[in-house]
């Protein structure tokens, strides 16, 4: 009703109203049907007004909500989650999306890093997790995995495998 794109902000969304307000307003009219109609029209004109900055709002805080800050728990559960569904981009944005870096966070990036097949650097972050829990096993054996990967994929058979998973994916 107030001829806007779905993406519109609250702004586009008040100059829309004010500019159809203008056309259809009853006060303008002197005849009583043309009054009525223009009445009516401006009972549906309100109430578009009011969802549309209802869900200007809600678009608003869900922007919000998503890029605040997480802890280091949440974005590694987030991260995790991400990993099961098979999106390791998406794993490592929710990583990104703290300040705080503890053991368990570099593994985590280990994790997804490896999913991409960043053996070099996930090396590197299984390695830092370890620096800060150097008795944690399963850190360790990240860092193993990852060293082992590194030098398969720097093989001439992993150097191929690599190339024809580019090719497959352009």
């Amino acid at each position: 009703m107030l001829g806007l794109s779905a993406g519109a902000s609250a702004d586009d969304v008040r100059n829309a109203y004010r500019q159809l307000v203008k056309t259809c307003h009853p006060d303008k009219f002197l005849d009583a049907d043309e009054r009525k109609a223009a009445q009516e029209k401006m009972i549906a004109l309100n109430l578009a007004y009011e969802e549309a900055l209802k869900l200007t709002a809600s678009r608003r805080s869900a922007a919000t909500n998503y890029n605040r800050e997480l802890t280091v728990e949440e974005a590694i559960a987030l991260a995790d989650k991400m990993l099961r569904r098979e999106t390791p981009e998406s794993a490592l944005r929710q990583l990104m999306r703290t300040k705080a870096r503890t053991a368990a966070w570099f593994a985590m990036q280990g994790n997804v890093l490896m999913a991409l097949e960043l053996y070099e650097n996930a090396h590197q972050s299984y390695r830092e997790a370890v620096r800060r829990e150097p008795n944690n096993n399963v850190f360790r054996q990240g860092a193993l995995d990852a060293a082992v990967a590194l030098k398969k994929s720097r093989t001439p058979l992993g150097r191929i495998r690599t190339l024809l998973k580019r090719l497959k994916h352009k």
